[in-house]
């Protein structure tokens, strides 16, 4: 996933805006999609695809902060580049707690307008490598046998197998042999690695007495 597969999408209800931007970004080597309103690129979102979202601020209808608010209720919204030709600290406050990456203020140059643009590619591209990441990571939890997780769950908690055992209601021998299972299943090489995976995806475990 790189600028070579992302796609800069340019929300603008003004058209010659919306060509001047688009020729530039093409120029630059970037896939762009454009469109003249914020319900028009809710209408055509798929959030499956990579790239950054370049946003006028002011437009009629769905103005940028309601799109901005509207792809945060979808989940994962795409890194969002605000334009507009007046800056407001009010509004470059919301658009900020939304997590817009930038906020830049029209005419605004090539260069600045280019770099935002790679940064915010740049920063999809992780945020998607770290969903993959923990969906992998939930993956390999489901394969767990409920007895397996409960073991997990005294791992992450720092019992030793003989503890583990006791409260449990069995043998040593067998909370190795789930351990054991527990690696393999969540394809780690250590028990440190397993605690980081539990601790990335954000696992809770019914507290252990």
């Amino acid at each position: 996933m790189n600028s070579q597969t992302s796609t800069v999408f340019v929300v603008d209800d003004e058209l010659s805006v919306r060509k001047a931007t688009s020729r530039l970004l093409q120029a630059a080597g970037l896939a762009v999609s454009a469109f003249a309103s914020g319900q028009e690129f809710l209408d055509h979102y798929n959030p499956n695809s990579p790239g950054c979202l370049l946003l006028d601020l002011s437009m009629p209808g769905l103005s940028g902060l309601e799109l901005q608010k509207a792809l945060i209720a979808r989940g994962d919204p795409p890194p969002i580049i605000f334009l507009t030709g007046h800056a407001d600290v009010s509004e470059t406050v919301q658009a900020m707690k939304g997590g817009a990456v930038e906020f830049l203020t029209k005419p605004v140059e090539d260069t600045i307008l280019i770099d935002a643009v790679m940064s915010a590619i740049a920063r999809d591209h992780i945020q998607r490598s770290a969903r993959c990441r923990l969906a992998e990571i939930h993956k390999r939890l489901a394969t767990l046998t409920p007895r397996e997780f409960q073991v997990l769950g005294h791992v992450v908690a720092g019992k030793l197998n003989k503890q583990t055992a006791a409260e449990l209601g069995t043998v040593e021998k067998t909370i190795k042999v789930h351990r054991a299972r527990i690696i393999e299943k969540m394809q780690v090489r250590s028990l440190a690695e397993l605690v980081l995976l539990a601790a990335q995806a954000g696992v809770s475990f019914p507290t252990q007495k």
